[in-house]
């Protein structure tokens, strides 16, 4: 075997170890029925996509805060200014994220949630961009990016989850 044929059947053997790895990978998640009432936790496949079969699934804005951390510009997105009873799913993945009876008027021109509808099916990491300390919110799941979540937020908890209106799926409590 020449260097190059060892060379390209490296690059093969890493292709398909990297891809087997991201097809196996397991998160635990709490899912719910079209009511909100949970089912309990389950471990699910993390789901994995490339960039083409995410542009092809989502719409230009929703591929921009979803998979590159973009923001929808306040007031424009859907759901800011919904008062319909249900729940919120992630737009990439249909995970349950929140309930309509945690959602209120922040006044911020975003989906705004005093808490998700379960803390496994969003994760909170450190987000430094644009020169702000800030939370940045994301699907347990497909790692969609959501929001921030703040300090600023109504009792009980204190927290405003505040989403991109284009990162979730709105489906009326007792739809499919």
């Amino acid at each position: 075997m020449n260097r190059r044929s060892l060379f390209l059947s490296g690059v093969a053997l890493l292709a398909f170890a990297r891809n087997a790895h991201a097809a196996a990978e397991n998160v635990e998640i709490e899912t719910f029925d079209a009511n909100g009432g949970s089912l309990g936790r389950a471990r699910v496949e993390k789901i994995v996509k490339t960039e083409a079969e995410w542009r092809a699934q989502l719409s230009p804005l929703a591929f921009d805060v979803t998979r590159k951390d973009g923001t929808e510009r306040a007031f424009t997105g859907p759901y800011w200014d919904n008062h319909a009873d249900g729940l919120y799913r992630c737009v990439c993945c249909d995970t349950a994220l929140f309930d309509s009876n945690t959602k209120y008027d922040s006044g911020t021109g975003w989906p705004s949630f005093f808490a998700p509808i379960s803390k496994a099916n969003v994760l909170e990491s450190a987000d430094s961009s644009f020169g702000m300390r800030r939370v940045a919110v994301s699907c347990t799941r497909c790692d969609a990016h959501l929001g921030h979540v703040f300090t600023d937020g109504p009792k009980p908890t204190g927290l405003r989850y505040c989403m991109n209106g284009v990162a979730l799926r709105f489906v009326g409590r007792g739809q499919a």
